[in-house]
């Protein structure tokens, strides 16, 4: 069974937002951490419940499950079930370093017009 990937517009800023704090470090290692997350996130076509819920989803009362990447990042993401034919659909909602507050709420994680 196949998902389709979504990456919402929030979760592409937050991208963006690391790249470029990255990228004071190290222009190379910035486009590394770009490539690895993209491809990362595409993983997420297979087994997408295989990943663990996220703490989020406790007290927001969503499934939001996370995928770790390079163990600081947190791909915050929901996934909703179609057909078994075709799978479903990943929404990644969110990716945030592992430092970061928690979210506390849905609007956070779910409105892309925030940011």
């Amino acid at each position: 069974m196949t998902y389709k990937v979504e990456i919402s517009p929030t979760a592409v800023a937050d991208i963006e937002q690391i790249f470029l704090w990255m990228r004071d470090s190290s222009l190379d290692k910035a486009h590394q951490w770009v490539r690895g997350c993209y491809e990362i996130l595409l993983t997420l076509e297979k087994f997408p419940n295989g990943c663990p819920m996220s703490p989020e989803s406790e007290y927001m009362g969503i499934e939001i499950r996370q995928l770790l990447y390079k163990k600081q990042f947190r791909i915050l993401f929901t996934v909703s079930e179609t057909s078994e034919e075709d799978g479903g659909i990943v929404r990644i909602h969110r990716v945030r370093h592992s430092s970061q507050k928690r979210l506390r709420h849905p609007e956070q994680l779910l409105d892309d017009d925030d940011e």
